[in-house]
């Protein structure tokens, strides 16, 4: 999961919008368009080509940060013995590191000897 997001990001692409009036930074934009500096900083004035030359009004820097373009298919022809080795690999270490869970009862369908003495007393044999 955390691949396929990697692989996303890498690939997204995005523009920076940013406007200044005068030396200020009024706006910064990812996606749409930006505001004009407005009446505030005199943007009229900037239409003037001679008080361009006195003053540097307005201005906008433009960043764009690309992803990446070309992706790197990694997979190759069909090797069916990597792949047999593979599933192999994989049902063994699952079978190594899984518990059985399903006790097998060997002695479910038979019943006990009938005893009519106690062979342990008879024989006087005591676990101690």
């Amino acid at each position: 999961m955390l691949l396929a997001l990697l692989v996303l990001f890498s690939t997204f692409s995005f523009t920076v919008k940013k406007h200044y009036c005068g030396e200020f930074l009024v706006n910064v934009s990812y996606f749409g368009g930006d505001q004009g500096c407005g009446d505030e900083l005199g943007e009229e004035d900037c239409d003037d080509p001679q008080i361009i030359k006195k003053k540097n009004c307005c201005k906008d820097e433009i960043t764009q940060v690309k992803g990446q373009e070309e992706l790197k298919n990694s997979v190759e022809k069909f090797d069916l013995e990597k792949q047999q080795f593979l599933i192999a690999f994989i049902t063994s270490f699952n079978s190594l590191f899984s518990e059985d869970i399903q006790q097998v009862n060997l002695n479910e369908y038979y019943s006990p000897p009938n005893l009519n003495l106690d062979l342990q007393v008879l024989y006087e044999v005591y676990l101690i």
